[in-house]
């Protein structure tokens, strides 16, 4: 039985499951927006707040400790000089999910993940991509 059981397995290996899941994030920061199915943008968006959290901090241990859940030091230095100040006010929620409908080929639901500061200069670009996966 699925009792108390949170995380999805995607059919993958722990490895490969766990560095699916930092590469995700890493890309959310350098790209600051990603498409992606919904399932993985759901499990990605877990890691990506926890990771602000700890960057909030602003302190070494907190950067040590993101370089080592990130595959790219360009990804640590934007996470804390670019992404972690603009998020400076907030108490939680960093990300959002902005879904755009099934994939014409294995009808996967997809999705736009973000940050929330990208805002409304995202908006019509995500409505852009929702006609080009319908």
């Amino acid at each position: 039985m699925r009792h108390q059981r949170v995380m999805k397995k995607f059919g993958r290996s722990t490895e490969h499951r766990k560095m699916l899941m930092r590469s995700l994030v890493t890309n959310l920061i350098n790209a600051e927006s990603i498409k992606t199915t919904l399932p993985k943008a759901k499990e990605a968006r877990k890691d990506a707040d926890k990771i602000v959290t700890i960057a909030k901090k602003g302190d070494l241990a907190a950067r040590r400790l993101a370089a080592s859940r990130l595959t790219e030091p360009k990804a640590v230095q934007k996470l804390f000089d670019k992404i972690a100040p603009a998020m400076k006010d907030r108490q939680g929620g960093y990300t959002r999910i902005i879904k755009l409908g099934t994939r014409k080929g294995d009808a996967a639901e997809m999705c736009i993940l973000q940050w929330v500061t990208v805002g409304a200069a995202a908006a019509p670009a995500a409505e852009e991509a929702s006609k080009e996966v319908k």
